[in-house]
């Protein structure tokens, strides 16, 4: 399994340490899945908690060390209609070949979850979905 996370996921793994999105991060190189994220993500996940949570930055840069990033894509026909900002996560995973993207966003994304054939492929999940189907 490859994974690609979203921003919100990078984001409360680096304030919520005992989290589940954390344990996704602490526990990828004992299964069977690699962990993934893309430039844009990683961005505005650092971008938001620079300004609402400064003291977590030490430990997000730690977490990336156990994040492959892959290249942002920007360009391209999104399979499903989300607004601008969400497009790139979507597009990074598809064109990385990753089999699930994990995030928070219920709001653009939780129409989409767990319907691969809508969304290129990839399976949409939050992480507790994604923890549940192990």
């Amino acid at each position: 399994m490859k994974l690609i996370l979203d921003s919100n996921v990078l984001f409360t793994a680096a304030h919520k340490p005992d989290g589940k999105a954390a344990l996704v991060l602490e526990v990828a190189g004992e299964q069977t899945w690699r962990v993934c994220t893309c430039e844009f993500a990683v961005e505005e996940a650092r971008r938001n908690l620079d300004i609402k949570l400064p003291d977590c930055l030490a430990y997000f840069r730690k977490l990336l060390l156990r994040v492959d990033c892959l290249p942002t894509v920007v360009e391209g026909q999104c399979p499903v209609a989300l607004p601008a900002k969400d497009r790139p996560i979507l597009l990074s995973a598809i064109r990385g070949r990753s089999t699930h993207l994990l995030t928070g966003d219920h709001r653009h994304f939780g129409a989409y979850m767990n319907h691969p054939a809508r969304t290129g492929g990839v399976i949409v999940q939050t992480v507790a979905m994604f923890l549940d189907s192990l």
